[in-house]
């Protein structure tokens, strides 16, 4: 009666099972978490009986100190769960064990990817997008020069721009952005509460201004890609690309792939902080999360197309090491 009234709560409680029944014993947790359960109705010797266990390894099992294993896991879920909420916890295996790697702790990836599965935490699936371009109407536009490269040998050779929305309580706001393709660093951006003109200048004005309070950059050779939105082919837009030195260049219609490296920080603007942290109340709101936003994705986060690097550290390792190297070899 005994074993047969344990063997029905070990069902229950998912222990005993088919493949327990032919030898495959539970872990000493599980085991150690259902005598505690039953111990008062059934005792600790007639379950361990059942489970085919001895009552000795359950009793070793509360009284012996931690494993090494089971310390070193402690250890790493700390750390772990700092990274990934550091991260706007959106970070997945690959980057939270990149980032462990940067701070010197030896650990293997798949390691990292079953504590994670321990903590219960994952890495964000991005959404569906909101339509923010209208094409302009226009015959003549300016070519398209990137075709579909999404990589440049050095900084200021491509920038790519792009716009997305937010819903808040107040209304539609709008977030234009000025990538440079060489490190995936936001150079520029603007929020606002409309889709004029203005929003996307000001963020390339912010970006011009960055770029040459910064490094004191030459922009003679820079390639501005774009889709083909109003704002972007707006007569004041492309005169202040034109007075900056740079040469303007607009994606075909309809390609998802056209602009890239805009759409996939976008997606991680969005996904990151967007869908996670509303709802908004209005600009406010909005602005002063994006700065927040750019500070640490420019600064912080580690970018797959940078070698797992933030783009300002990719950037200082360019002007640092390759920039005096190709001054050196042209000298």
């Amino acid at each position: 009666m005994v074993q047969e009234a344990v063997e029905q709560s070990g069902e229950s409680f998912g222990l005993i099972t088919p493949v327990a029944r032919r030898g495959t014993r539970p872990s000493p947790a599980e085991m150690n978490a259902f005598i505690d359960a039953h111990r008062a109705r059934f005792g600790v010797e007639p379950i361990c009986r059942v489970l085919q266990a001895a009552p000795s390894t359950s009793y070793a099992s509360r009284t012996r100190p931690p494993s090494a294993r089971a310390t070193r896991d402690g250890q790493l879920k700390t750390d772990i769960q700092r990274i990934y909420t550091g991260d706007y916890c959106c970070h997945g295996t690959r980057k939270i064990h990149r980032q462990l790697r940067r701070e010197g702790q030896s650990v293997a990836r798949c390691t990292v990817q079953r504590l994670m599965g321990e903590l219960g935490i994952t890495s964000l699936v991005r959404g569906e997008a909101r339509r923010t371009m209208i094409p302009a109407d226009q015959a003549e536009r300016p070519a398209d020069l990137v075709r579909r490269e999404s990589h440049t040998p050095v900084p200021n050779r491509l920038w790519v721009a792009g716009l997305t929305y937010v819903r808040t309580w107040s209304g539609w706001v709008y977030v234009a952005f000025v990538i440079d393709v060489y490190s995936r660093m936001v150079v520029g951006w603007q929020v606002a509460t409309h889709l004029h003109t203005d929003l996307a200048l000001d963020a390339l004005e912010m970006a011009i201004w960055r770029r040459g309070h910064d490094s004191g950059a030459d922009l003679s050779q820079l390639v501005h890609h774009s889709g083909r939105g109003v704002q972007y082919l707006a007569i004041r837009y492309t005169e202040r690309l034109a007075d900056a030195g740079a040469i303007a260049s607009v994606g075909s219609r309809g390609d998802s792939y056209d602009n890239a490296p805009a759409e996939t920080t976008i997606g991680s603007y969005t996904t990151e902080v967007i869908h996670r942290r509303g709802p908004w109340r209005g600009l406010d709101d909005v602005e002063i999360t994006t700065m927040e936003w750019v500070d640490w994705y420019d600064n912080r986060r580690l970018h797959g197309a940078c070698g797992d690097r933030p783009p300002a550290e990719f950037e200082t390792l360019y002007r640092t090491d390759i920039g005096p190297a190709i001054l050196a070899g042209a000298g």
